[in-house]
């Protein structure tokens, strides 16, 4: 691959909306290098859209959120093959375990670990590889705010509950509201980087937002429900969101369709600011929850100790070096 000057990081790249932004961006950008990052990339995302726009500057790099260890040898890979700088992170890859709660080998459950905590580290590994304007794009969703009419409540208390909840907590919740509070999570910690950045002058220029993509059928979000749940969702709902969005929710959408609109909040020349949070293409308000500044300095203390090897790294990691 031919060099480039600067690097776009899309985790999650290879499928659903994250394939839609990816070729999007590599489209409107050739001569960027794009990395997409995900667990497996088994339809050869990076050659298939590399083939359909005729470029060659989409590429994979294998990545598991759900391992902290392996952030890391991620971020070791990305120093040692010499990356370029970086011009946007895009937090967008996700997971759903509906059933009961789940644990990684971290210790963490596994909606809170692999939605937030595995890019909170990926973040700090990379933040000095980061241009001066450099954007950050951290795809939460609008079922962090129970007032959104989608059925589920993230019973927001502290990050480590979340993280690590008790064994009364276990009994009383459920997957999808621990998902939902893993959005949560999204926001705060969008909100308190974004505080940093503005009070930092090597980081001023830097824009950090976050981005609903709305409902989407289709996407391979749903990977540990059910086999006839995924059949479902797969092939019968993407052919009913015209009507889901007359009877049911506007913000209903197609993979491709919210992929081009996290593209824009990426490389979009309009798009500038810290602490925005976005439906598509329009600024919303964020769930009461998440204007708490505590609960946000809560989360971004709690998630800088546990993602930190030492003494050194932590102060590091909050300093933003």
């Amino acid at each position: 691959m031919a060099n480039k000057a600067s690097s776009i990081l899309v985790t999650g790249g290879t499928q659903g909306m994250g394939y839609h932004c990816t070729r999007a961006i590599a489209g409107q950008c050739p001569d960027t290098l794009v990395v997409i990052a995900s667990r497996t990339d088994p339809n050869d995302a990076a050659a298939t859209i590399n083939k359909a726009l005729n470029q060659s500057n989409v590429e994979f790099m294998p990545l598991d959120l759900s391992f902290l260890s392996k952030v890391r040898d991620f971020a070791k890979r990305w120093e040692a093959e010499k990356r370029p700088p970086i011009q946007a992170l895009v937090f967008n890859a996700a997971g759903q375990w509906p059933g009961v709660v789940e644990y990684t080998d971290d210790g963490i459950e596994k909606n809170f670990a692999v939605n937030h905590l595995g890019h909170a580290l990926l973040f700090h590994l990379l933040a000095g590889k980061l241009v001066g304007d450099a954007r950050i794009v951290v795809v939460s969703s609008g079922v962090h705010d129970p007032e959104m009419g989608w059925g589920m409540i993230p019973n927001w208390t502290t990050a480590e509950e979340m993280a690590r909840p008790s064994k009364e907590s276990e009994k009383r919740s459920n997957g999808m509201d621990r998902y939902a509070a893993s959005k949560v999570a999204n926001i705060l910690w969008m909100l308190a980087l974004s505080r940093r950045l503005s009070a930092s002058s090597a980081h001023a220029n830097k824009t950090v937002v976050a981005f609903d993509p709305g409902l989407m059928p289709g996407t391979g979000l749903q990977r540990n429900w059910s086999w006839f749940a995924r059949w479902l969702i797969a092939n019968v709902l993407p052919k009913m969101v015209p009507l889901l969005r007359v009877v049911w929710n506007q913000n209903i959408h197609l993979s491709e369709e919210s992929g081009e609109s996290l593209a824009w909040l990426v490389v979009g020349e309009e798009v500038r600011g810290k602490g925005i949070y976005y439906e598509g293409r329009m600024e919303q308000k964020t769930a009461v929850v998440t204007r708490d500044e505590g609960l946000q300095e809560d989360l971004w203390g709690w998630t800088v100790e546990r993602v930190s090897e030492g003494r050194e790294e932590r102060e590091a990691f909050g300093r933003l070096d």
